[in-house]
């Protein structure tokens, strides 16, 4: 490891040019030659030593590269700070979710002024009633250096608080229990879980699942009774096939708990009625058998289960129902499948049900009554826009509860009365300052790819920006896992639009934001169909005077950072900078090695490298094994040491790499939060200080003029 660093002013990005000997000097990693041969290619790796977790050598090289990055960009500091003020003002810090009526008790979210966690408290049959405490996350985070409240539920009967804990970021999460009636914590504890729970209706009894310690693959299921130690739960539920993973929830009705077990490209789905008295009566039934393909959710509502299902061909869904007391009953259509429409949810009410579907790369909300007299839309307005059920626990009501947001409304949570559509705006996020939605354009345009399909892309922008090719912009992307990215409001996004960036969300294949097959066309063989999108709507922005590759900055995190590291060894040139997140870079090795979280539940996604021919499509777009010498832009990369999804050595040897066979002088910066995980830092303030650090990378490399050497 270098540790002899020469300590200078840097005029790094000051619009003056430094040589490498006047500046600090970046890590130089160890090189221990590891090969490898797979279907007669041989490949060699450098960095694979760096796997070897909680070892000194790896704990010096990511100690190393956090110290460079704060010496690198020590004189940004002060920016650094300020923008964390600036958009920490924006928050209302004294918050409160709107009152959810649950069984005679109003629940409520609450955040405090420097409260960095949720404290959740309920008032009894009045929302003027007294606090009563339910669980004050500022005080069981207090000392942590990460803290996470996962799953928190309530038994039947309203007595009993059960809530699961993550204090490492690995997201193994412990459930506590509450006396709701005394106010003391019940000795009971579950270590170890997913955090996934639910409450059989007996008010004394939980479901929920494991992982693999390994793996972390969720495959089992339990069910806990209070007052008995964990050791003695009974398990009711395993799945062998280490593709799958298990979840499990109840329907709205509380009449029952449904276990899944699902794939990428299957789903099985069993139920128990959660008012079972035994154990031993605790046997989960199989809704459809299991098909390879078949992709299928549940809910339930009278005599019958009603299920949204891509059964016989129905790549975008259908809805169905079969009677609750014949399960090998034939399937009734209820609603059938529609080739531009994707049918994504149903929430079930006395009169109504409301219909969750995307079409032309939009949300929409369909309201249909039972009767079948009544089937409209909630109307929306702006051109890119996000429109979602929200909680809705009882049934015998007319009343729907749903959010908005666009890229310049904030979140909106509104109550529409499905008989008279009369709508009440019942709480919109507070965004304190000097904000106006008026203030900023908001643009849905269609990009041609080099196929000629063309691709969604959402844009944003102050008001008055020219369109001269003199702005920054920034483009973020995803496209992966059937994952639609959708137009949504970000106030801290408002540091960038006031400083003259342009801000667009491309919609690539690989999501499902138009339907199933623009999932299908942008994974396994077709997975480059992510990246050429991405790039085609990178040079969009170019050529239609949003901005120049000067000024043009990508961003994406998780499937995101594969999606960065893969167009920046295909076009390297169309980026001023690039902001990789958790990136899985390492796609070869990672998928090559089943003890790894994740691995073999993907092999739908990515396909399986011990088949050849997946093995050599994956290898000639995986950005750690595609990295050359070559002219590389400017790089952020941002990682968690407690990854659970995508480990930290993936992106510390894919900078150590880069670092070693880059041509230019551009900036590679490496940050690992040593205490987070996937998600980066807890709270909402440390979260925000993260958010601080990339922005000021983005802005103080946007007010550059060009340089050949930074």
């Amino acid at each position: 490891m270098k540790t002899n660093y020469i300590f200078i002013l840097l005029a790094v990005m000051s619009g003056c040019t430094t040589s490498v000997k006047d500046s600090v000097l970046p890590p130089s990693a160890k090189k221990v030659s590891r090969e490898f041969v797979n279907h007669g290619i041989k490949r060699v790796d450098n960095y694979y030593w760096m796997r070897e977790r909680d070892s000194k050598d790896v704990l010096e090289y990511l100690k190393s590269e956090n110290t460079y990055r704060e010496e690198v960009f020590g004189y940004t500091k002060p920016f650094e700070d300020s923008l964390f003020q600036e958009m920490k003002k924006r928050i209302k810090e004294d918050d409160e979710s709107v009152p959810l009526f649950q069984e005679g008790y109003y629940y409520i979210e609450r955040y405090i002024t420097n409260g960095e966690y949720p404290i959740y408290v309920r008032k009894k049959g009045s929302i003027d009633a007294p606090d009563e405490l339910l669980l004050d996350g500022n005080k069981r985070g207090d000392g942590k250096s990460f803290y996470d409240i996962g799953e928190l539920d309530v038994s039947l009967n309203q007595k009993i608080l059960a809530y699961a804990e993550d204090t490492i970021g690995r997201r193994f999460y412990d459930i506590y229990f509450k006396d709701l009636e005394t106010n003391e914590e019940i000795q009971d504890c579950i270590p170890h879980t997913t955090g996934n729970f639910v409450w059989l209706n007996d008010n004394k009894t939980i479901i929920y699942t494991k992982q693999d310690p390994n793996t972390l693959r969720s495959y089992e299921v339990y069910a806990h009774t209070i007052g008995t130690s964990f050791e003695k739960d009974r398990k009711i539920f395993g799945e062998g096939d280490e593709t799958f993973n298990v979840f499990v929830d109840k329907s709205k009705s509380s009449q029952y708990i449904f276990i899944h077990s699902e794939s990428t490209l299957t789903d099985d789905v069993f139920v128990i009625p959660a008012d079972v008295k035994n154990e031993e009566m605790m046997i989960p039934q199989l809704i459809a058998r299991r098909d390879v393909g078949h992709k299928y959710s549940v809910e339930h509502f009278g005599e019958y289960f009603y299920i949204l299902t891509n059964s016989d061909s129905a790549l975008n869904y259908r809805l169905v129902r079969v009677p609750i007391k014949n399960l090998t009953a034939p399937w009734e259509e209820i609603i059938s499948h529609r080739k531009d429409c994707l049918l994504e949810d149903i929430e079930v009410f006395r009169d109504y049900f409301v219909l969750s579907e995307k079409k032309d790369g939009l949300s929409k909300l369909r309201v249909k009554s039972w009767d079948g007299k009544e089937d409209y839309y909630i109307e929306t307005s702006d051109p890119a826009y996000n429109i979602s059920i929200s909680d809705n626990v009882e049934i015998n009501t007319s009343v729907l509860r749903y959010e908005y947001t666009s890229l310049t409304t904030p979140y909106t949570v509104y109550d529409i009365d499905l008989k008279t559509k009369k709508e009440e705006i019942k709480k919109r996020s507070h965004v304190l300052g000097s904000f106006k939605p008026e203030d900023y354009v908001s643009e849905r345009i269609y990009v041609n790819a080099r196929d000629g399909v063309k691709i969604p892309m959402s844009i944003v922008y102050k008001k008055g920006i020219k369109k001269d090719n003199s702005n920054p912009a920034l483009i973020y992307g995803y496209g992966a896992y059937g994952i639609a990215t959708e137009p949504s409001f970000s106030s801290k996004r408002l540091s960038l639009l006031e400083r003259g960036f342009i801000f667009a969300i491309a919609h690539i294949r690989g999501g499902e934001d138009l339907g199933r097959q623009w999932y299908e066309d942008g994974k396994l063989l077709k997975k480059k169909n992510t990246f050429y999108d991405f790039i085609d709507c990178s040079e969009y922005l170019v050529n239609n005077g949003f901005t120049n590759p000067e000024k043009l900055f990508a961003m994406g995190g998780s499937a995101g950072g594969l999606l960065m590291g893969a167009v920046m060894n295909m076009r390297p040139d169309l980026y001023k900078g690039i902001i990789a997140a958790v990136p899985f870079v390492d796609v070869i090795n990672t998928m090559l090695d089943e003890t790894i979280p994740l691995t073999t539940s993907e092999y739908d996604e990515w396909g399986n490298p011990k088949t050849k021919e997946y093995f050599e499509y994956m290898l000639s777009y995986s950005p750690y094994d595609q990295v050359e010498a070559k002219n590389y832009p400017n790089l952020l990369v941002i990682t968690g040491y407690h990854d659970s999804q995508v480990q930290y050595w993936e992106p510390a040897k894919w900078v150590a790499k880069l670092r070693n066979m880059k041509t230019n002088n551009n900036m590679i910066l490496f940050y690992t939060n040593m205490d987070s995980g996937h998600g980066g830092a807890s709270g909402r303030f440390e979260s925000l200080k993260e958010t601080a650090m990339t922005y000021t990378f983005l802005i103080k490399l946007a007010e550059n003029k060009p340089q050949k050497t930074l």
